[in-house]
């Protein structure tokens, strides 16, 4: 079978959620370049806006920002083919779990639980009925090594989600939606940037070493360095094509060796 890579996915419609930065930007830019209608959601405007892409502003935490994007692209659109749930946030304070509020536990759990599972709800329907789509849920090697002093309820927010990922794929798939998950390790978006830049200041050192200390608390990366985000995009532009078109149901961890278990 052959491919043309750089127009595999024209005429095909796909949301990237929380695409206006970061790794949701950059699959946003790959499967434009692929030929994709690309739609992006964020509670704010990017900061860049691109006229090529599609932006809807919505709070995805909340039912009713799920509700209003379901509702704007069907209503522009018809339908949608491919789904990247790629939106995650952990905003909690570090100290364990002794620190943590019912009020934050829920917050996070919201964005990055729930809101995948409000839009595969949404979305699905149409992709089943057409009798084919793909949905890729980004969630996190925190699923398996999970940093209770700082991010407890977005690593067992993460597990769910791979967990369910496997779940809906059980259920779908013979319906002709594929369901696939990648977890990423640390990558080096601007947010990282600037968290280094905070460590760097506070504790006199150099960004080196700032960005040494952080991959000694993941355990050490062998690659030597965090993702960049185009290289996890790259991978999602393939899982959502059809050179992928065998492939459901499975995790995919992009971590550089982080993760040390199988």
């Amino acid at each position: 079978m052959d491919f043309n890579f750089e127009n595999e996915l024209k005429d095909k419609i796909a949301l990237v959620t929380g695409g206006t930065k970061g790794a949701g930007k950059a699959i946003a830019d790959r499967l434009l370049k692929a030929g994709a209608t690309v739609i992006v959601t964020a509670r704010n405007q990017p900061e860049e806006p691109d006229d090529k892409i599609h932006f809807i502003a919505a709070d995805l935490s909340k039912p009713e920002g799920t509700q209003k994007v379901v509702e704007e692209i069907h209503k522009q659109f018809g339908r949608l083919d491919i789904l990247v749930n790629n939106l995650g946030a952990s905003e909690t304070p570090g100290g364990g779990f002794a620190v943590l509020t019912d009020e934050q536990w829920e917050e996070t759990l919201q964005t990055n639980l729930l809101a995948p599972v409000r839009l595969d709800r949404g979305f699905l329907p149409g992709m089943i009925e057409n009798g084919k789509g793909v949905i890729i849920h980004i969630a996190s090697i925190q699923a398996k090594l999970p940093l209770y002093e700082s991010t407890l309820p977005y690593a067992a927010a993460k597990a769910g989600l791979v967990n369910y990922s496997k779940s809906l794929s059980n259920e779908v798939t013979p319906k002709g939606v594929r369901v696939l998950t990648v977890s990423p390790g640390w990558i080096m978006t601007t947010s990282s940037e600037r968290m280094l830049e905070r460590i760097s200041a506070s504790s006199g050192g150099t960004i080196e070493e700032a960005e040494k200390s952080v991959m000694d608390a993941l355990g050490g990366i062998p690659f030597g360095r965090a993702a960049r985000p185009e290289e996890v995009a790259e991978f999602v532009g393939f899982l959502v094509s059809p050179r992928a078109a065998y492939l459901t149901g499975t995790e995919y961890i992009i971590d550089g060796g982080t993760v040390r278990t199988i």
